[in-house]
């Protein structure tokens, strides 16, 4: 699912973005990317591990089911799956990695599989399974290349989540919008939000501030290049994100933001819930949050596509299934990541969770595709999102070398301008430095 903030749900737990400073120099040593890469033999067969991320054990039922038919279809494989939670998953990806303990198939978010990848510790899959690529959705797919890596993709996409745009269609018109006519960019989101506070008298606000959220998003958004053409140094000190910076720090003090949001976001369900805020998260599965815990809020609640900007794209934020480099038996691997993500295995997870399939025959299914009456915001909100995801576009992910660090670098420095505490100009031009600080680190490493 893309790294942006609408598109995390509970099914998809990111691992704590901190624990990049604190490993990403531990993989020097043993099990690290100087190991061969295995190659393929031709023998589908083999013991081989599988590592999930906090499925169980609501989805126990369908990850057995999904191995059990595998192993009946390749019948010299077998597969020991074992389910990890969230918290420390990053920590102990390291320490597998130092031990040589990696799994042969393993759940990765986008911070976990920045940290592996980064540092040559997964199989190519183009290599191992060139075909593979015309199976799914391309922005899916070319989200796991990496910089410098060329053509090379470095693991399967599994299930993902694609921005949507959700708002309270009561407090919309209350505001003296048109609920039919949303922003489709930052600049009218703003434009918006201005008119929303003007109106609202402290009653609701327009969207919660989330700068780590927002960032860099809304800039890719507004054209902002985040990085040279080479992609070796940060170069978003612009006059657009300049100009971003000083919307926001506006907004802010006309109260169209929450005061506290920005510096937390773990209360949006909550004030969006309760009638206090216009715009929710950008998640299918926040829609059905909120049909469950807020039916009255739910009834109100209008469903559209995504922002997108100049891009034309939106982001998407994908889950993914890497290969150990050297795993022994790379047929089994390969072919049992390829079996979890295709489109009726990826269907069937959808059905049971508000995901959807990165495989392309998947996303086609009509379950996708049906609207209903057109009134129900969580039936819609299943066929925006796979709409958008039909033309979903790597240039609106998050840039693997926007890791958590830098994008912790540069909200200080926005809050700080947010708040009056510096100008904009000079926020955005501390920022960059620290986030080239911070790349010029991860380099040397």
């Amino acid at each position: 699912m893309t790294r942006s903030n609408p598109t995390r749900t509970a099914v998809a737990a990111l691992v704590a973005g901190a624990l990049l400073s604190t490993t990403a120099c531990g993989l020097g040593g043993a099990g690290a990317g100087d190991a061969k890469e295995a190659e393929r033999t031709g023998r589908v067969a083999g013991e081989i591990t599988f590592r999930t991320l906090q499925l169980k054990p609501t989805f126990t039922g369908y990850v057995q089911a999904v191995i059990d038919a595998f192993e009946k279809e390749h019948p010299e494989v077998e597969v020991k799956w074992e389910d990890v939670p969230g918290d420390g998953y990053n920590e102990k990806l390291v320490a597998d990695a130092q031990a040589g303990a990696l799994p042969d198939v393993v759940n990765l978010s986008t911070d976990s599989f920045q940290l592996l990848g980064d540092r040559g510790m997964l199989a190519d899959v183009a290599k191992l399974d060139g075909g593979s690529a015309k199976e799914y959705v391309p922005g899916a797919w070319e989200q796991f290349k990496l910089p410098g890596k060329g053509d090379s993709v470095y693991a399967y996409p599994w299930y993902v989540t694609p921005e949507i745009l959700t708002y309270n269609r009561e407090l919309f018109e209350r505001s003296g919008l048109d609920p039919a006519a949303p922003p489709t960019s930052v600049e009218q989101f703003f434009d918006y939000a201005e008119q929303i506070a003007a109106r609202a008298g402290g009653q609701y606000a327009a969207f919660m501030a989330d700068p780590k959220g927002r960032l860099p998003g809304d800039w890719q958004k507004m054209g902002v290049p985040l990085l040279s053409p080479q992609k070796d140094r940060f170069t978003f000190d612009t006059d657009k994100a300049v100009e971003w910076v000083e919307r926001m720090k506006d907004l802010y003090a006309k109260g169209a933001m929450p005061k506290e949001s920005l510096l937390k976001s773990d209360d949006i369900n909550q004030l969006y819930g309760g009638g206090k805020l216009v715009f929710g998260p950008g998640s299918p599965g926040f829609v059905k949050d909120i049909k469950q815990n807020a039916p009255q809020v739910y009834a109100k609640t209008q469903v559209a596509g995504a922002v997108t900007g100049r891009l034309g794209h939106i982001g998407i934020y994908a889950q993914s299934l890497g290969i150990r480099k050297d795993t022994k038996h790379p047929d089994a691997a390969a072919e049992f990541a390829k079996w979890v993500t295709n489109g009726p295995n990826q269907v069937e997870f959808s059905r049971k969770a508000t995901i959807y399939p990165s495989n392309a025959q998947g996303l086609a299914d009509p379950f996708f595709s049906d609207r209903g009456d057109g009134k129900d915001a969580e039936t819609l909100a299943r066929a925006v999102g796979a709409d958008q995801l039909k033309t979903a576009a790597l240039d609106a992910n998050t840039p693997v070398q926007w890791t958590n660090q830098v994008g912790d670098a540069v909200v200080r420095e926005v809050q700080k301008a947010i708040t009056g505490e510096q100008d904009a100009r000079t926020a955005v031009k501390k920022a960059e430095e620290a986030a080239n600080r911070l790349l010029a680190d991860a380099a040397r490493t």
